[in-house]
């Protein structure tokens, strides 16, 4: 994927080459597949309250998975439509992931949800973390090797 090549004093500033490389990086294949995969992270994140049936009897942990939930998603939407913007901010994943880990214990009403809650909110966080370590890792590799 190509960029347009603007005539004008941003076009001979010292590190557009780096940042032109930086953004083919973040729009390569996996790239694409790492933002795809936080955008459904965040999706059934937010779906996950009426998924494992505990809308009902957890409603502050029902808002709680909706709110991250969303926010997980957009995440992974803006990094798919405008990467030259979105991507210093993949690491936001990480601590919503970590959020979704801890949420049964600091969000429930006595401080403890039911086993299939605590799974489901455990497997979806460490799959947020490890996706949002991914695309972070895309764009430290680039700055890594450009520096070299």
């Amino acid at each position: 994927m190509s960029y347009p090549h603007h005539s004008s004093e941003m076009g001979t500033h010292p590190e557009i080459a780096e940042m032109r490389e930086r953004l083919e990086r973040a729009a390569s294949g996996k790239a694409v597949i790492i933002e795809g995969l936080i955008m459904l992270a965040g999706i059934y994140a937010a779906i996950s309250p009426w998924v494992m049936h505990f809308s009902g009897a957890e409603p502050n942990l029902t808002v709680n998975n909706l709110i991250v939930g969303l926010t997980i998603g957009l995440i992974g939407v803006g990094l798919a439509m405008i990467p030259e913007r979105m991507l210093r901010l993949a690491w936001l994943a990480i601590p919503l992931g970590v959020w979704l880990v801890i949420s049964p214990w600091v969000v429930t009403t006595g401080h403890g949800a039911r086993a299939g809650i605590i799974w489901s909110n455990c497997v979806v966080g460490a799959v947020t973390i490890l996706l949002g370590l991914a695309a972070m890792g895309l764009t430290i590799g680039v700055a890594n090797r450009t520096h070299r």
